[in-house]
């Protein structure tokens, strides 16, 4: 990536020599005209040591270009220790990168990199504090399921009279909990380690429609339970060069967030299709409107809209944003619609 501040800097400077430079040159020039103007109008006699002193300046050319030389050389020096004036406040408003309650100042001149900073700053923060949040929900929904699931195993443990039955309820509900426990703190995990650098592709030639077809299969008992149904609507054979893995995980978290946001006994729409460059895979279901408000960050790191922080179906708001890297490594897009009938995320991807 360019050094676009070091760049201006080193132009700034460079401009500011030159120009210092010609106009000093160019005053030079002037008060040697002047003055051997002046003193050929003068009448001076051989043996004055001023005109002997002048006369040797004016027939030796190497001293007029010393005298100019110190001038250029003063020049510089002034504007470069400005420069390094410039990098002293640079480094002084770096060292508060780290306070989030004092802002950096800098000269005008560095106006700039004055904002940049801070924005960066701002940023930093503001993804910590996301990030901190998150892991406050997260405990909390962790010590949920974790504290159901220990009474329910005191209950088998110390329930003498209980029907099989009732064993049963309890070891689904325990089962369930389980589950439940151990996706949340993959997801804490994922929050620990997340860094999108790390993502490397594996593309390999791939039926885009027949991966799909196994991952609707693996979500059969879950839409059975939730009384939903998946519908997958193809048609042409898509083949695409993508890592089979990565992009399985980004289509399961789609559909897994439709089952868990639409409404009951509803079915979740999955559709696909090609143009002469792209394929593109829809995953729409109908529940709630999203605010546009939540739209507009539904794809940013480690964020949550509020309903989802309210329901089991929340995870760490790190399922979309991972996605949307898979998808943009692709070298593809994802976008999301949503309206008062149907949210719909579409895919596309280079065939």
């Amino acid at each position: 990536m360019k050094n676009k501040y070091g760049n201006a800097l080193t132009n700034k400077l460079v401009k500011k020599i030159i120009l210092s430079t010609t106009v000093y040159t160019c005053l030079f020039l002037l008060i040697y005209v002047i003055a051997r103007a002046y003193c050929e109008s003068y009448i001076w006699q051989p043996y004055d040591k001023t005109y002997q002193f002048l006369k040797m300046i004016k027939d030796n050319v190497i001293i007029e270009v010393i005298v100019w030389l110190i001038g250029v050389a003063i020049i510089s020096f002034y504007h470069l220790r400005k420069t390094l004036a410039y990098i002293d406040a640079i480094v002084l408003g770096s060292s508060k990168l780290l306070n989030p309650n004092e802002h950096i100042h800098l000269p005008e001149e560095l106006k700039d990199i004055e904002i940049s900073l801070n924005k960066i700053k701002d940023k930093a923060f503001l993804e910590e504090k996301k990030k901190n949040d998150l892991i406050v929900y997260l405990a909390h929904d962790i010590k949920t399921p974790l504290t159901s699931l220990i009474g329910y195993l005191h209950l088998l443990k110390e329930g003498e009279n209980l029907s099989l039955e009732e064993e049963t309820k309890y070891l689904d509900i325990a089962l369930n909990k389980s589950l439940r426990l151990e996706e949340l703190i993959n997801e804490l995990f994922d929050i620990t380690k997340f860094s999108l650098d790390e993502v490397k592709l594996h593309k390999e030639k791939l039926s885009l429609n027949l991966m799909i077809d196994q991952i609707v299969d693996d979500f059969y008992p879950l839409t059975l339970r939730l009384h939903k149904k998946i519908e997958f609507l193809k048609k042409d054979k898509i083949i695409i060069k993508a890592d089979s893995g990565l992009l399985a995980r980004v289509i399961s978290n789609l559909i897994k967030n439709a089952l868990s946001y639409s409404y009951e006994n509803t079915s979740i729409l999955i559709r696909t299709y090609q143009d002469k460059k792209y394929a593109y895979i829809i995953v729409g279901n109908k529940g709630d409107k999203i605010k546009e408000e939540d739209l507009e960050k539904i794809f940013a790191k480690f964020y949550r809209v509020d309903k989802a922080r309210k329901t089991d179906a929340g995870g760490s708001g790190l399922g979309l944003a991972i996605s949307r890297e898979i998808i943009l490594k692709h070298k593809g897009d994802i976008k999301v619609m949503s309206n008062d009938e149907e949210t719909k995320f579409t895919i596309k991807l280079p065939l």
